[in-house]
């Protein structure tokens, strides 16, 4: 297949966040493939496409984020909608993958979310999934499919070294040590000095801080994250590094949930500015002058323009570390 043509590349956009695929669909120079969502009079989803996808490459762009259950099963009625369209290979576009924090069993009797939902998505009709910064690395292998899994870690990267972050005068901290390995990434492209806290979750959306390993009194810190959430671990994390002796502190995540108040925190926390990718649709009411936006859509449509060649993907983010250095 020739790379360059599109001819039978379709694109649809679900409801979750349809900002993003207009601006992906923008990046590949193409229209957005019409598609009819409604509901029903009880509430029910009912999905209507309304041109012909027969024998096509189809990409469905749907981050499963809030209101989450509403997003998951209008994607998974969409792609069946398509399977019965007899669309050639359907991949599902997930820049941001819901129930991904519930993927062990901590305790007896408890699911595990994150692989329910890939045997749904993979049943529904997904031929291949297109992800950004999993929570944990390890839910690639939950789907049946292959599973294409971009890092944001290099955008965030050229952001911090366009404005001239890293040396030894910045530290990288990682909030918890689940997240050591992108942290460490990062700092090895910043040429800074890595610091780790460790904490503890007595239960869900809640955390103790327990201690800082690193030094970095004095220093500029970037707390790198792959979710904000409720805002309580990063905003503790800043507020103890502040008490420990950092000069400036910013807060950089891949996924911007902000459930509740978490705008709110972040504003009023010591943190300078928090920056943040548009896998998730930020809503005006959420937007805090602190508070800044990356697009990941050059990326995406990179990654699709090359899913739909039978093209590497993973070069793709080797070019960007090269460009970086330039």
């Amino acid at each position: 297949m020739d790379p360059t043509r599109l001819d039978d590349l379709r694109i649809l956009s679900g409801n979750a966040n349809p900002d993003l695929s207009e601006a992906i669909a923008a990046e590949l120079d193409v229209s957005l493939s019409k598609m009819e969502v409604g509901r029903f009079a009880d509430g029910e989803i009912w999905v209507r496409i309304q041109e012909s996808i027969r024998g096509t490459d189809v990409f469905v762009i749907q981050p499963t984020c809030p209101p989450t259950c509403e997003n998951i099963m209008e994607l998974l009625i969409i792609l069946d909608a398509l399977k019965r369209a007899s669309a050639r290979r359907t991949t599902a576009v997930l820049p941001y993958y819901g129930y991904a924090r519930q993927e062990k069993k901590l305790k007896p009797r408890e699911p595990i979310s994150a692989k329910l939902i890939a045997d749904l998505i993979s049943v529904a009709g997904a031929d291949r999934i297109l992800t950004i910064d999993l929570h944990v690395q390890s839910i690639q292998g939950f789907f049946d499919v292959p599973v294409d899994h971009l890092p944001a870690g290099p955008i965030l990267a050229a952001d911090l070294l366009e404005r001239s972050f890293g040396g030894p005068g910045t530290v990288v901290v990682s909030p918890d040590v689940g997240g050591v390995g992108t942290a460490k990434a990062l700092a090895d492209r910043l040429g800074s000095a890595l610091a780790i806290i460790a904490k503890r979750r007595p239960e869900a959306n809640a955390v103790e801080m327990i201690q800082v390993i690193g030094e970095f009194e004095g220093k500029r810190v970037v707390l790198i994250d792959d979710i904000i959430d409720t805002a309580s671990s990063v905003v503790q994390a800043a507020e103890m590094l502040a008490d420990r002796g950092a000069s400036e502190i910013y807060a950089y995540a891949t996924h911007a949930v902000f459930s509740g108040d978490a705008s709110d925190r972040l504003q009023e926390s010591p943190i300078r500015e928090v920056v943040v990718t548009d896998t998730i649709p930020l809503a005006s009411s959420k937007r805090r002058e602190k508070i800044r936006v990356l697009s990941l859509a050059p990326t995406l449509a990179e990654a699709i323009r090359r899913v739909h060649g039978n093209l590497s993907v993973s070069t793709l983010f080797d070019r960007y570390w090269e460009e970086d250095k330039k």
